[in-house]
């Protein structure tokens, strides 16, 4: 099977390298590392850590992990890898001083083989759910330990991985364990082959995340661009979404024309076509990016509808000078984002049906009443309105998140207990 396997992928990455070429032109970006992408890059001077996150998402979400792995293990390098553009930025904004950076090669036998000679890794760890089988069986011939962090395995994709048979049981092999989210990832990564003894429930690294101080001050430093207006976030939003949203957003505006809302498309190869959406809806927006170059004025936002973040990784900041955030993906069924930073942040939560990606932070939010989940234009503007006009309200739902936040804290000092036993002692400090 796996013979087969190697053959495909042999055959599908050119076409692959092929839209990444394609892709360049518009979005320079997508040029960068591209010998990376068949195992080719600089040696490291000595063994390391190896943690890949597949985008920009992943990436922030490992962000204590890899601190915590330079503090304990300084003299052993770090290697970090990204599949996408906006991961590897991400990765470069985060770990630029302390890690090594370059994309995960296709998974083909050669490309994987120079890949990891090149890297060296003592240990590797794979945030969420990342299974190439070249790749993880290249490592168990090196003897390479390979640690799922954070692991999940939506239902759908048990059926889809169970269709592919053997490919994917023969994935788990002895080297590989798996640090799974949940107890019901858990029972869904044993499902297609991984070890019982192998498998452990740690929780979501995600709750580990930490409120920067930078942070806080950028975001106070927007408030004051805003003027005296209320202001919301819909962050991560995806096409299809942005419609619902502008349509909540002229519902308030009916009631509520003081209000601002912070428009921030989860990929920026969309920024174009929704500023387009703006303009045709005679929308008075700025952008973000034209506001960046210069420093913001108070109340320079003052007759403004909408902002549109068209900027990459300042997501947590924008959420930091508003009063409520909409996190999306989840109006429309991509699963939901990221529902944590927000929250940790002190902001009530408001999110579509559509939260599969991470449905059980989004019940536990749900549940303790730190979020609530609206189904239509309609509802959104109902939920934003009573939020933004009652500040008491706020305040005892964002206090309900940053103690959720907080009392779910610990999975990177769980994790870590996992890998430690594989990295030698005398590289601890």
């Amino acid at each position: 099977m796996r013979f087969i396997y190697s053959w495909l992928i042999r055959f599908a990455a050119p076409f692959a390298f092929a839209v990444v070429l394609w892709r360049g032109l518009r979005d320079r970006p997508y040029w960068q590392g591209l010998a990376e992408r068949f195992g080719w890059g600089v040696p490291l001077s000595s063994p390391s850590i190896w943690l890949h996150a597949v985008s920009l998402g992943e990436m922030s979400a490992a962000a204590p992990l890899v601190r915590a792995l330079h503090s304990r293990y300084p003299q052993l390098a770090l290697a970090v890898t990204a599949a996408t553009p906006a991961g590897r930025a991400r990765a470069s904004d985060l770990f630029a001083e302390v890690a090594d950076i370059r994309f995960l090669p296709y998974d083909t036998p050669g490309s994987v083989r120079r890949f990891l000679e090149r890297i060296r890794p003592r240990v590797a760890v794979i945030m969420e759910t990342e299974l190439w089988p070249n790749l993880f069986s290249e490592c168990a011939r090196r003897g390479v330990p390979v640690f799922l962090a954070s692991a999940r395995l939506s239902a759908k994709s048990v059926s889809r991985y169970r269709r592919l048979g053997r490919l994917f049981s023969g994935v788990f092999t002895p080297n590989v364990a798996v640090a799974a989210q949940s107890a019901d990832d858990a029972e869904r990564f044993r499902s297609i082959g991984a070890s019982a003894n192998q498998t452990r429930v740690i929780g979501n690294v995600k709750f580990d995340l930490s409120v920067d101080a930078a942070i806080i001050e950028t975001g106070r430093v927007l408030r004051a661009a805003y003027g005296s207006k209320l202001v919301w976030v819909a962050g991560s939003t995806h096409a299809g979404e942005e419609e619902q949203v502008l349509a909540a957003h002229a519902l308030l505006q009916a009631h509520r024309p003081d209000s601002l809302l912070l428009l921030a498309p989860r990929h920026k190869d969309r920024f174009a076509a929704v500023a387009d959406l703006l303009a045709r809806g005679g929308v008075k927006f700025a952008r973000r990016s034209e506001m960046a170059r210069a420093s913001p004025k108070a109340g320079s936002l003052i007759d403004t509808q909408v902002l549109l973040v068209d900027t990459i990784g300042e997501l947590a900041a924008l959420y930091a000078s508003a009063d409520v955030a909409f996190v999306g993906g989840s109006l429309v069924p991509i699963g939901g984002h990221n529902l944590l930073e927000p929250a940790a942040l002190g902001l009530p939560v408001l999110t579509g049906p559509s939260h599969f990606n991470s449905k059980e932070i989004a019940l536990l939010l749900l549940r303790r009443g730190a979020a609530l989940q609206v189904a239509s234009p309609k509802e959104l503007a109902a939920a934003l309105q009573r939020l933004l006009e009652e500040p008491a309200e706020r305040r005892r739902m964002g206090n309900i998140g940053k103690d959720i936040v907080e009392s779910n804290r610990g999975s990177v000092d769980r994790l870590l207990s996992l890998i430690e036993p594989s990295l030698p002692a005398a590289h601890r400090s």
